[in-house]
């Protein structure tokens, strides 16, 4: 029961009961009941904002961020699979496809290249898990481009495949002049005694001593670039064109049996042993040339010689004689 209120008269010396407005009792409930309530929705959001209280929503968006947070671990393991796989791929084309079909290897840098330029995950910065979904899109990003890079590297192979048979038949396999035509291995691949000058020097081919008019045949099929004497200290050549980076040379000889164009096949006879040019006695100076370097030209006699034969000539060429140009 609320308290009577009274208030002194000093005029007529009495005490009066206080009446308050209802209008105003009805202001101050009004007013009790907004603060109230504002009380207790601050309260509320309060307890909204902390790890004490969680709403039906926010448990579901708990389990759905665990969710996807396990997803992203299995995500990456998978990745790591196919990465380890992809690594094992890789290393095969690189060092047994591209060797065997004597293909330049694609290099690391190149596989494992990122993405230059305007920062491709800024869209997935600034959120608590953005490290793993930004870490997870990288890595697959990369994978991505791996498998492209793979995809085509396999195509190439494909193709190479295809033209395995005239890759062997391109590559100089035989000797150019008969063991039963020659007289002996007269100087191999390496540094040797210049004959005219007596100063050692890189002979950058293997000279077979023959005599005059001795049969040379082509060492793999090609095309004949030049069959002239333009070339300083060769006298009479001949330069085979073979592909695949293949070029041989064919020098010193006392005259031809093809003409600068001419397609020819291993085997074929392409001149005659002579001793023209910077050449102290009749021989042939032959070169073999891999993608513009020269090469030591016995690493491909396999065609026509035993193993027997290979290690005789392999030891006369290695010895550091004097070469005959």
């Amino acid at each position: 029961m609320a308290k009577v209120k009274y208030y002194y008269d000093p005029e007529k010396l009495a005490f009066h009961k206080i009446k308050t407005k209802k209008g105003k009792k009805i202001g101050v409930v009004v007013l009790f009941l907004v603060a109230a309530g504002l009380f207790g929705f601050l309260c509320f959001v309060a307890l909204l904002n902390t790890p004490f209280f969680e709403t039906p929503k926010d448990r579901l968006q708990a389990r759905e961020i665990e969710y996807m947070k396990i997803q992203y671990e299995l995500l990456n393991r998978k990745t790591a699979l196919i990465e380890e796989a992809l690594s094992s791929v890789e290393d095969r084309d690189n060092n047994v496809y591209r060797t065997y079909f004597n293909s330049t290897p694609i290099p690391e840098e190149q596989r494992k290249a990122g993405f230059g330029g305007v920062n491709r995950y800024k869209g997935l910065e600034g959120y608590n898990n953005s490290q793993l979904v930004t870490g997870t899109t990288k890595r697959l990003d990369v994978l991505a481009k791996e498998l492209v890079i793979q995809s085509k590297s396999l195509d190439e192979i494909a193709k190479l495949a295809k033209d395995k048979e005239k890759l062997l038949e391109a590559i100089p396999a035989i000797q150019p002049v008969k063991n039963e035509d020659l007289k002996m291995m007269a100087s191999g691949f390496g540094y040797r005694t210049d004959p005219f000058t007596k100063v050692r020097k890189f002979h950058a081919g293997m000279d077979f001593s023959s005599r005059t008019g001795t049969l040379v045949y082509a060492t793999g099929d090609g095309v004949v670039e030049k069959a002239d004497n333009t070339a300083s200290g060769y006298g009479n050549h001949i330069v085979i064109r073979h592909g695949y980076g293949y070029q041989t040379l064919y020098g010193h000889l006392s005259k031809y049996k093809v003409r600068a164009g001419q397609k020819v096949k291993r085997g074929d006879v392409i001149g005659y042993v002579g001793s023209t040019g910077r050449s102290e006695a009749p021989h042939l100076h032959y070169e073999v040339h891999r993608n513009g370097e020269v090469v030591n030209p016995l690493n491909f006699y396999y065609g026509n010689i035993s193993a027997k034969e290979y290690i005789l000539i392999s030891k006369l060429a290695n010895q550091e004689n004097q070469s005959l140009d």
